[in-house]
């Protein structure tokens, strides 16, 4: 779009104040993924976007793919339809891995899983695949590429937010280098230290977990069939993710001590320590890609809205990756978030107050605090060698997997199926 057609979206502000005339409809701070999936959706509703962001504008062009870091995602069916519904799938389909199966075991490194264990296959569902793994350097470029290319979004680089204002009328922020920006609703989606939040006052509760996710990709032999594998040991879980060709994605947790000694490590001492706790089902490893670490935390935001204001993603709930479900929230968070503002946009209500908010709050707070507190439960009972709770939780694990329909439940669960599920997760347009 050229930038006359811009300029008729978003005209040229003469006042700083949140109470001059909005230059747009919505301001989303961060453009990760959740606020990139975010803009797309409210734009097709209807709805004009600012996206600010303190990151540089990325060097390569949005269409081109950079080489694979390693980094990847595990997309729930539900959000494989939401990325459909946005357009998208068809740029990432001949790319993505579907995930036809989980396997959960126990055990400690060396000694291989117990056999008591729990097996998910996606042929228990009528839907299809569970989920699909999708790399970052094929995901993130779809998205940037839909953003710049909308007419009604407007993408701000290296734009660093110093200041925020809000009253009843509207929100403005102001950025490092003086420029300022106001619109109806402000929406933060920078993270789980998150300064749209702290600026407008809303605390947090949460707290660390000592341990540290390493994450890497790894090439192996044997073909690895879809099957994605969860194993739980004293130190953390390792979640091997099956990538498209025989490749892995693996979320290695370790007490934070450790997981720091073996960051520190070349490439070959960092496959020395991985082999025993990998095992040899899938024959030899390499590493594939860079290697990342990232120390984990519970950390909830007290509130999820405020005036003008909504939250999203890791700025409203970061939760232990043990469940895989952090992007799939931040997810669902956008898809009801647009699905309540775009609604109220077509009923002629004022999108940015506060009991239209409310209804956002109460669509999905419960959800993100019942899947926070549910992954710390589970961090506390398997990250541990406790007799006792190993003996517990191998059964529970086995008791599971004999019991086909609460089987099904927990596949349709992870598949992001089941509850209130927003328009955009069902594949529908809003």
């Amino acid at each position: 779009m050229d930038n006359a057609g811009r300029a008729a979206i978003f005209p040229p502000m003469t006042d700083v104040s949140p109470t001059a005339r909005p230059q747009g409809d919505v301001l989303i701070v961060g453009s990760g993924l959740n606020g990139l999936s975010l803009a797309l959706a409210l734009a097709e509703g209807g709805l004009s976007v600012q996206v600010i962001d303190a990151a540089p504008r990325p060097a390569d062009d949005p269409d081109s793919h950079a080489a694979f870091d390693g980094r990847a995602y595990a997309l729930a069916l539900g959000s494989q339809r939401m990325l459909r519904a946005l357009g998208l799938w068809e740029k990432l389909d001949a790319v993505t891995q579907p995930i036809l199966g989980i396997t959960a075991s126990d055990g400690r490194p060396g000694e291989g899983p117990s056999p008591l264990s729990l097996h998910f296959d996606h042929a228990e569902i009528e839907e299809g695949p569970m989920g699909y793994m999708v790399e970052d350097r094929h995901l993130r470029p779809a998205l940037l590429a839909a953003v710049a290319a909308h007419p009604r979004i407007r993408h701000e680089w290296n734009a660093r937010v110093v200041a925020q204002q809000r009253d009843a009328a509207g929100v403005g922020v102001t950025l490092q280098d003086g420029r300022a920006f106001t619109a109806r609703l402000l929406v933060g989606c920078d993270g789980r230290r998150s300064g749209t939040a702290e600026r407008a006052g809303i605390g947090r509760t949460g707290w660390p977990y000592r341990q540290t996710a390493l994450v890497s990709a790894i090439s192996h032999e044997a073909p690895h069939e879809g099957v994605a594998h969860q194993f739980f040991m004293p130190g953390g879980p390792l979640a091997i993710l099956p990538l498209r060709g025989n490749r892995v994605s693996i979320v290695w947790s370790e007490r934070t001590e450790e997981a720091q000694r073996i960051a520190g490590l070349d490439d070959a001492g960092y496959l020395e320590a991985l082999r025993p706790r990998f095992g040899d089902f899938l024959g030899e490893i390499a590493l594939d890609g860079a290697r990342f670490a990232y120390p984990l935390e519970l950390s909830l935001a007290n509130s999820m809205t405020g005036q003008r204001l909504a939250l999203v993603g890791d700025a409203a709930h970061a939760v232990h990756p043990i469940a895989g479900q952090g992007l799939n929230q931040g997810l669902r968070d956008s898809a009801a978030l647009a699905q309540v503002l775009i609604e109220a946009l077509r009923r002629g209500e004022d999108f940015g107050r506060e009991d239209v908010l409310d209804r956002y709050l109460r669509w999905r707070r419960f959800d993100a605090t019942t899947l926070a507190l549910a992954t710390d439960a589970f961090t506390r009972l398997f990250s541990n060698d406790n007799p006792l709770l190993r003996g517990l939780r191998d059964l529970g694990l086995g008791a599971v997997n004999a019991l086909p329909g609460l089987r099904r439940g927990f596949i349709r669960e992870a598949a992001g199926l089941t509850g209130d599920v927003p328009l955009l997760l069902q594949g529908r347009r809003i």
